[in-house]
Order: structure tokens, then C-alpha cells, then sequence
């Protein structure tokens, strides 16, 4: 079994807390996607797990064991970086053999398992190569399969893909669920990438200033954020957001009014909310349509992005300097200074309170 548990983790670098009491279990076999803005602690607590960071307080364990006073190599982990860290004078069989050949572990032994990750990540073809004979997508496959040679518990990637361009980066994110797949081992994966965390994710681990803002799966995360953070940094474009105040509020949900006097009805449970509090109306790009269900609002488009597949339009709230960003159809017919009244449907608005909480959205 090789389920990581963490206790009450604390990390300060100097007079900076970088962790701030984190707890969370991830399940043997799960994958697991820490993410936020840069200088959230995602890559600490990775490293923290991996035994290059000793925590000021707060247990580690994997597989069941505490395992704070273990070095790296004793903790049963394999952790790739962001950088490939290929030796250029070795072959690919060689790199991924090192960490084995100083073992002193049995060459029968070596070759078996170098071929079968090589089998696995599709390099065999690759092995008598040298790492300048390979493209970036080869060499962060040949990395990977120095980890897996290793036969580790638990798999460490830190911002593997943010060193390929557009393209790769999505070809290898398929390939990460594609390993995760056949291997079925726990991976605990850093990214700043929400994308990337939303692809690849059984859970997300949502970081911000040291502090878990929220765990669950992507769509989980999506359609209920706790928090205002959450629900800015999920999902691409991002959330809008726009100030309203409570004009009722209920259990059964609530109806506020924005800056130009439009009213929209949101179903949330809103009953610690009181009339005249001020709030934040959150909508998604995706959601605001011109023609469907729904309370309107008015808008002015000031940009637009004909795309194909989408079109975005920018455009300026009525009686607010606030900008929303509408993702429409690709055929929609959408120009500057266009007006626009776009319904905002109550079952998919979300409502923040001024601290950054989330209002909890009735089924």
C-alpha cells in the first residue's frame, strides 16, 4: 500500500511561512494534483514529501509508516523535476540505469527493468540514443523512466511539462493519465497549470499562501468552490466577478442587485446572508448567454475573439467600469461596441460574501 498522509505540516523559510498546518491523505494508487499561483507552497509540500525539505512541525508518513526521519532514498518515492537532468555522455539505457548500476543492483535485474519501462513509455526505440539525439518530449520520457525503473511507492513530479512547448505539453499530459493507467501507482503531481491539474486529476489540491483552499475532484472544484480563490483559479477563462448587493436572501436562494439596478436570482443557500450585504455575483465565461433562461444583464462589447470554435467577447458592465469576459458560440456574430444583454442562468451563478466564502449552491 502506499497512501501518503500528512499532519499538521508547517514550513518557514527564514521569518516566511511557506506551509501553513497542512493536512491531507491521498489513497494508495490515486493521482493527485497540487496546484496554485506561483509561491503558494505546491512544490515545498512536494518536497516535504520527498524528504529534501525537513518540515518545522508535522508528521509525513507513506505506506503506513512515519517516515520524517528517513532520507529520500529510504522512503520507497521517485520524484522527477522539472528539469530533465540527463547525463549527455550516457545512452538512454545508461541514464536510466544509473540509479540501479550504483545500487549495485544485479544486471539481469537492470535490464529487465529498464526494458520494461522503456516497453511503457514507448522509447525503446530510443535506448543506444544519446540525450542530444532526442526532443524534449523523448528526454521527459526518458526521466520518467529512470523513476520507474526504481519501482518506487509513490511518484513525485514537480512542473514536468513546463519546460515543452504548447503542443507537447498537451501531448504529454495524455500521456501521464495513459502511465498513471498502467501503472496504477499513487503520483503526486505540481503544477501552476489549472489545465493541466483539470486533464490529468483524480483530486486537486487547491494551495494558496501555504493554506489548503479546497480538495476534490476537478469538476467537484469547478461547479463548487468554497472560496472565491478557488473558484477565480478553476476553470480558463476565469470566473467573472461582479459586485452586487443582497436585495432577499433564504435557504431556498437569493436575488441581488448590481450597480445599474438589474436584479439577478442565484440558487444558493444564502441564509446567513441579510439584505444590503455586500457581495460578489461570480458567473463563468461559458454561462453567460444572450439568448436563455435567466435574469439579464447589460453589457457593452469592447473586444472580441473570433476563434473558430469560440468566440470571446470583452465587454464593459452598465453603470460599472467592471469587464466580463463572454465565451459564445464560434458562429456568433459578435463586433465592438456592440450592446449586449446576456442572461446569467440561477442554478449556475455562485455568490461570494466580502471575506471570499463561498455561498453553497442548492442541487
Amino acid at each position: 500500500m502506499a497512501e501518503v498522509a500528512l499532519r499538521g505540516i508547517t514550513k518557514s523559510f527564514g521569518t516566511t511561512r511557506v506551509l501553513n498546518g497542512v493536512d491531507l491523505d491521498i489513497a494508495d494508487g490515486e493521482f493527485v494534483v497540487f496546484v496554485g499561483p506561483s509561491g503558494c507552497g505546491k512544490s515545498t509540500l512536494l518536497r516535504v514529501i520527498a524528504g529534501l525539505e525537513d518540515p518545522d512541525a508535522g508528521e509525513v508518513s507513506i505506506g503506513g509508516r512515519t517516515v520524517n526521519a528517513l532520507s529520500p532514498s529510504d522512503r520507497g518515492i521517485a520524484m522527477v523535476f522539472q528539469s530533465y537532468a540527463l547525463y549527455p555522455h550516457m545512452t538512454v539505457r545508461q541514464n536510466m540505469a544509473f540509479g540501479l548500476t550504483l545500487a549495485m543492483t544485479d544486471r539481469a535485474e537492470i535490464e529487465r527493468r529498464v526494458a520494461a519501462a522503456a516497453d511503457v513509455l514507448n522509447i525503446s526505440d530510443y535506448l543506444d540514443r544519446k540525450p542530444k539525439a532526442l526532443s524534449g518530449g523523448q528526454r521527459q520520457r526518458v526521466a520518467i523512466g529512470r523513476a520507474i525503473v526504481r519501482e518506487p511507492e509513490v511518484f513525485l513530479f514537480d512542473e514536468p511539462l513546463s519546460n515543452l512547448d504548447a503542443s507537447l505539453r498537451v501531448r504529454m499530459r495524455y500521456e501521464f493519465a495513459a502511465l498513471h493507467q498502467r501503472l496504477k501507482t499513487t503520483m503526486i503531481y505540481v503544477t501552476h497549470d489549472q489545465v493541466e491539474a483539470m486533464t490529468l486529476a483524480d483530486r486537486i489540491v487547491v494551495l494558496n499562501g501555504g493554506v489548503v483552499e479546497q480538495v476534490g475532484a476537478p469538476l467537484e472544484l469547478y461547479e463548487h468552490p468554497r472560496t472565491r480563490f478557488v473558484a477565480e483559479f478553476i476553470g480558463s477563462p476565469k470566473m467573472n466577478l461582479i459586485p452586487a448587493e443582497i436585495v432577499e436572501a433564504a435557504a431556498g436562494g437569493a436575488t441581488v442587485r448590481l450597480a445599474d439596478g438589474a436584479t439577478v436570482r442565484v440558487d444558493v443557500d444564502a441564509s446567513r446572508a441579510t439584505s444590503g450585504q455586500s457581495v460578489q455575483l461570480g458567473v463563468r465565461p461559458e454561462h453567460l448567454a444572450i439568448d436563455g433562461p435567466g435574469d439579464a444583464i447589460t453589457a457593452t462589447a469592447t473586444f472580441v475573439e473570433n476563434l473558430g470554435a469560440a468566440t470571446y467577447a470583452y465587454a464593459t458592465l452598465a453603470g460599472s467600469a467592471e469587464t466580463l469576459t463572454v465565451q459564445l458560440p464560434g458562429e456568433a456574430r459578435i463586433s465592438a461596441a456592440q450592446p449586449l444583454s446576456l442572461q446569467i442562468p440561477p442554478g449556475r451563478a455562485h455568490l461570494f460574501d466580502a471575506e471570499g466564502m463561498g455561498f453553497r449552491r442548492l442541487p
